[in-house]
């Protein structure tokens, strides 16, 4: 025999009685609710980090303010004006900077692509320790980069082990006395040099992944019908590792832009101002000013960075449909 248990109140009826019913169901939260309590701390840590700074650092493009005073100087458009060459005290560095960074720009992606994809070529032909040989060449890109930044340093040193390694071979007329990074023809190279044997690696995987995409049996075909390997190449791999290449390039080219942790730690803008690039000059501007007011000019700059990694964005997707 089963017994049922209810929970009864009593309650009045229309004539004023007591009659017995169930108990009223707490009132649920409707499931949305209960999704917002959940990603609300998510929220309010982006407006407040996030949202929050942006807009605070596009009114101070508009400000001048070196960080202290409780007040900003509102200037409007002079900040951006002075980037573009109404300030003398700022053109000469703005223009070497962005000479540096433009050649930062377009050495580093082509450099990656032209070593990542041969590289991965080889990866992708040979079977025994594929593995061990992807993780070895992957180890550059999840070793901390400020680490690997100081090690380069010390490497490039007067007496450094570059420069012992070549008077050991006999090549002695390429050492450099003042280091690699103490030489204004060499200091950049180097830079461009260690940038791209940090990005080689991502690149080699993506490059590794899309030629084994690729369907075996257009290549195969290829080669019966007698193409050689470097008309397969051209012909059949690279269209197709097209859409790749656009994104490895795209990624070089945001690092050359808004990257300048390596220009810091390995140079600072030495020597001379030779290795100086626009991210670096942006964090000068903020931050080793003193009390002059620079804050601005330094999130103007910063906003003109961001407005052309916009416009790079536009055209990689353009020419992503392209291929497409």
């Amino acid at each position: 025999m089963e017994v049922h248990a209810m929970t009864l109140t009593l309650t009045r009826d229309e004539r004023g009685g007591l009659t017995h019913g169930p108990a009223p169901r707490p009132p649920r939260w409707p499931r949305w609710v209960t999704g917002w309590l959940f990603v609300l701390p998510a929220v309010a840590l982006f407006l407040l980090m996030g949202a929050y700074t942006i807009a605070n650092g596009l009114l101070l493009s508009f400000a001048k303010w070196n960080g202290f005073t409780p007040e900003w100087k509102w200037v409007g458009l002079d900040n951006y004006a002075d980037l573009l060459g109404a300030d003398p005290s700022l053109a000469g560095d703005l223009r070497r900077a962005g000479w540096n960074t433009l050649q930062v720009m377009v050495a580093v992606p082509a450099l990656t692509v032209a070593i990542a994809l041969p590289l991965a070529m080889m990866l992708n032909s040979i079977t025994r320790l594929r593995a061990f040989l992807r993780s070895v060449y992957f180890l550059p890109y999840v070793t901390s980069g400020i680490a690997v930044y100081y090690a380069w340093r010390y490497v490039l040193e007067p007496d450094g082990a570059i420069n012992l390694l070549l008077g050991a071979l006999g090549l002695g007329t390429l050492r450099q006395p003042q280091g690699f990074l103490g030489n204004p023809d060499t200091a950049l190279p180097t830079l461009i040099l260690v940038l791209v044997w940090s990005a080689v690696p991502i690149a080699t995987l993506l490059y590794l992944s899309g030629l084994q995409a690729i369907d075996r049996g257009l290549v195969e075909a290829a080669q019966i019908d007698g193409a050689a390997p470097r008309h397969v190449l051209r012909r059949i791999i690279w269209p197709l590792l097209r859409p790749i290449t656009v994104a490895i390039v795209l990624l070089g080219v945001r690092d050359a832009l808004h990257g300048f942790q390596i220009f810091l730690v390995m140079t600072n803008g030495g020597p001379g101002g030779h290795t100086d690039v626009l991210g670096l000059m942006a964090y000068r501007l903020s931050f080793m000013k003193g009390l002059s007011p620079t804050l601005g000019v330094a999130s103007a700059l910063g906003w003109l960075l961001f407005a052309g990694a916009v416009l790079l964005t536009l055209a990689n997707a353009r020419m992503l449909r392209r291929v497409e």
